[in-house]
Parts: structure tokens; sequence; C-alpha cells
């Protein structure tokens, strides 16, 4: 990321962020954190080219977002939305959708070892998948972008609707998939544990900006900046 600005309004446009400068490194693990309003799932958004930056470029090995095939981009690095989207029919049918679009084999042995891994190694899939429960199908819909083995994940707040025991299966999982597969993880939490237990690297979003960027046990033991204290402190509310 260069330089990256981006506005909000047609007419009376106000900044949302401005001079976002960051590396993702292979297998770095990244917690974004900060407080409501401060374009953090719009950076991510924009990470996956679900929406364009106002000034400024992404580059992946040396290639701009502008020369690049938005669909090789978004195999490459993949988005999970906080709010997971079922395609229609089974389970299964939705693991294997994206293989089919993407012209790429399912692993059938994969998929069984990412549901065991993530607490669904009972759950039916022939099931459908309109009626399984929010935190089934967020564990679905991250499983199946894992199958894709991108280089990045960008995840939206994907533990947002899983119990704590749930939620801390996903961060185990995701952080030996990370390990084993050399994929980059870009995580946008509220959860100030959960960023401390499963990133190496910190982003902290404030005035308008990517205000510190910091391994993670430096970050909460010594912010280098008043907000960041100020947040760690009084955590930001879940919403954004």
């Amino acid at each position: 990321m260069n330089k990256l600005v981006k506005r909000l309004g047609l007419t009376e446009q106000r900044i949302l962020f401005e001079q976002v400068n960051a590396a993702v490194d292979q297998a770095e693990r990244i917690a974004i954190l900060g407080a409501s309003g401060q374009g953090k799932s719009t950076l991510l958004r924009i990470l996956a080219l679900l929406d364009v930056p106002d000034e400024g470029d992404l580059m992946w090995k040396g290639i701009s977002y502008r020369d690049s095939d938005p669909r090789i981009w978004r195999m490459r690095m993949t988005y999970v939305a906080q709010q997971a989207v079922m395609l229609s029919g089974s389970v299964e049918d939705n693991l294997k959708m994206v293989h089919l679009l993407h012209r790429q084999p399912y692993d059938q042995d994969l998929a069984q070892r990412l549901l065991a891994g993530m607490g669904l190694e009972n759950l039916d899939i022939q099931k459908r998948a309109s009626d399984l429960s929010g935190g089934e199908k967020q564990r679905i819909a991250l499983i199946r972008s894992m199958m894709l083995r991108p280089e990045v994940l960008l995840l939206d707040e994907v533990t947002a609707s899983l119990d704590r025991t749930n939620a801390r299966l996903v961060e185990e999982q995701l952080t030996r998939w990370s390990q084993q597969e050399g994929t980059s993880l870009v995580w946008v939490t509220h959860d100030q544990e959960q960023a401390q237990s499963f990133s190496t690297t910190t982003w902290f979003m404030g005035n308008q900006t990517l205000l510190e960027r910091q391994p993670t046990a430096h970050f909460f033991d010594n912010p280098a900046t008043d907000l960041a204290r100020q947040f760690i402190m009084h955590p930001a509310p879940a919403a954004e």
C-alpha cells in the first residue's frame, strides 16, 4: 500500500483515511485495530479490490492493481466478510462451488480436516446451507475461502458471531494454516485479547490514517501514540 486515500460522499466529500502506507509479508499475521469509523473494514475491502482507493496504489509483487486481473487478484487475496453469504444448495455444494468457478480441483480430504479443525466434524455436509446457524455459516464461508489456498486472507471480524470456545478454535486453525501454508492474515478485530493471541503485527488506525504498525507484543506493551494508549485502556465498541 502506498499513500492510500479514501473519501466518503459524492459532493461534500470527507476524508475517511489518507497517507496509508504498509506492506504485508508472507505468513505475517496482522491485527487491524482502531475506534469505530476509522475505515478498518473499508481498508480491507480495498485490499480485496471490492472497493478502490481515491488516491494511491496497491502493489502485489511489484504489479499495481491497475495492471492486474481483478479475478486473479481476489484469488490471491481472498476476503471473508463478517456476515457470511451462503450459496444455494448444501454445505458441500457451497464448498465445491468456488472451485468450479475458479476451475480448481476440490479437495475433499482438506475440507474434512478444516471442518474438524473448526469444530464442525459432526456437521452433515448434505444439510442445506440456508439451515445453518450464523456461526456455522461463518465457519463454512471461511473454510470455503481457505480451500482456494490464497496467499493472503482478509478477515473482517470473522469470529464476531461465535462463542469464545469456537472463536478460539478458528484462531488456532488460522494460525496453524498460516504457519503451514505461508498464508498471510489481515484480520479486522475489536477483540484485543484475540489480537494478542493470533497476530504477529498490529496495525492501529486513528486520526484518519494508519497511525501505528508495530510487532503486536511491542504495541500492547509500549504503544507509540497517546491515542493508541487510550484505545488499549478503553477498547472501541465492537461495531464499525
